[in-house]
């Protein structure tokens, strides 16, 4: 193999679909490999159910009879949404991705306060109609989301005496009068914050979170949600494709002993008695553990029912945000539910994931306020999963590593991770503009 790539990418995990398509799509020679003989590692949906089963409770489970074919399930082992006009549909679109995929918008979005669960309300329209405050809190919130609204911050004439670059977000909730319940699902359920840092932060980045929510929800008017029929193992697959049709390579079930290194800079991977030169590496974690470290823990459990979660509405897809406040946590909890109507279940069945950042020795009791909110669980799938982060930013090593995935139920922390990865190693910012769409029978 004499042959070199400009990047080699090393596993299959979402994150790495996207940035081997976008490298190939700005014109590098790309050679995508990965030690698994399925996409998506550990961000892969699972199918048939049978899968899951031997997965969780070794090879001779079987699940029940009752919950019809297995090939009629994919279940997703890290499910997240797709905020509607957020950068992951973005990049979708500018790389033309979504020519492989169908989307769905998510029937709700809910928040839990007090015992109870709310209907977020994202407009001026549903925070007067909402039960999740008072009467008078309401038109304040009112007031604040019409602001939010109009905020620009390259003109002062909208910033209505509010500094963004000297005044906190707290002080933003204190000057439009709001308690601290409504800046809890403001801070969680609408601008996705896992803590509540960014209430002593600038509070320019939370208004455009907030934004981002309002303007996604303005475009199907459920929930500001979208999700891919037939499971998130679409995307990997949807990228992987797009980066062979500019010219990319794929091999699955390759073996990946190790980096090759030459003066502390990547040159390449050892396979077996090959090495394949690369000028750089991309990789998850796994791939290069000398170069990552332990952060933290998150704790999954996907639990199948046969019935919607109560008081969501009979909805057959949401999400359900607990602000960690609720429960005297420190993180948030998140709740995601898909359905038949997501292709990823028979009828009659539901998909639910319940998960949250481990914050002590016993993470199964840390998500029972999640689980309680379920109704009765027909089977429950549980995992703790080690996240890492790298120790090196590649510039010298040439290798650049994505982090684990965190316990959100969307999509925002997995997005800007990748815009980072892709500026790290190329040196420049992804230009969503450079792209040309080809489409599959140019290719052939």
């Amino acid at each position: 193999m004499d042959e070199e790539y400009d990047a080699i990418v090393l596993g299959t995990g979402l994150k790495e679909c996207i940035i081997s398509g976008m490298l190939s799509v700005s014109g590098k020679k790309v050679l995508h490999i990965d030690r698994n003989n399925y996409y998506g590692g550990e961000s892969a949906s699972l199918t048939p159910l049978e899968q899951l089963y031997e997965k969780f409770h070794g090879p001779n489970a079987k699940p029940p009879s009752e919950m019809g074919r297995g090939r009629d399930w994919n279940v997703d082992l890290i499910p997240k949404y797709l905020m509607a006009n957020g950068p992951m549909v973005k990049m979708l679109i500018h790389t033309g991705v979504t020519r492989f995929l169908e989307f769905k918008s998510i029937e709700g979005s809910y928040v839990y306060k007090g015992g109870k669960v709310y209907k977020v309300p994202a407009d001026e329209l549903e925070a007067l109609a909402t039960s999740l405050m008072g009467m008078f809190e309401k038109r304040r919130f009112k007031k604040f989301l019409v602001w939010v609204q109009q905020f620009d911050e390259s003109k002062q004439e909208t910033w209505q005496g509010l500094d963004p670059h000297n005044m906190t977000m707290q002080q933003v909730y204190t000057h439009f009068g709001l308690d601290d319940n409504t800046a809890d699902f403001t801070g969680h359920a609408l601008a996705l914050y896992r803590d509540d840092d960014h209430k002593n932060q600038p509070f320019g980045p939370t208004v455009t979170k907030i934004r981002l929510y309002s303007d996604s929800l303005a475009r199907y008017g459920k929930s500001p949600y979208l999700y891919p029929l037939y499971g998130l193992g679409e995307l990997p697959q949807g990228f992987a494709r797009l980066s062979a049709i500019y010219g990319g390579t794929y091999m699955l079930d390759k073996p990946v002993d190790h980096i090759v290194y030459e003066n502390g800079k990547a040159i390449g991977v050892k396979s077996g008695n090959d090495i394949v030169k690369g000028k750089q590496i991309y990789c998850d974690p796994s791939y290069a553990t000398d170069k990552a470290k332990k952060v933290g823990q998150v704790i999954r459990a996907i639990c199948l029912l046969n019935h919607p979660i109560p008081n969501t509405n009979d909805s057959q897809s949401c999400q359900i945000i607990i602000p960690q406040k609720q429960v005297g946590r420190h993180y948030d909890i998140y709740i995601s539910l898909t359905s038949n109507t997501n292709m990823v279940a028979p009828k009659g069945w539901f998909i639910a994931m319940v998960s949250t950042t481990v914050e002590t020795a016993n993470p199964e009791a840390e998500i029972l306020p999640g689980l309680q909110l379920l109704g009765p669980i027909a089977e429950k799938f549980i995992s703790v999963s080690d996240i890492y982060e790298p120790t090196d930013l590649g510039t010298e090593s040439q290798v650049f590593i994505s982090k684990s995935y965190d316990a959100t139920s969307h999509f925002q922390t997995v997005c800007a991770d990748v815009l980072d990865i892709f500026q790290r190693g190329t040196t420049q910012e992804f230009d969503f503009n450079k792209i040309t769409h080809l489409s599959l029978e140019d290719n052939e």
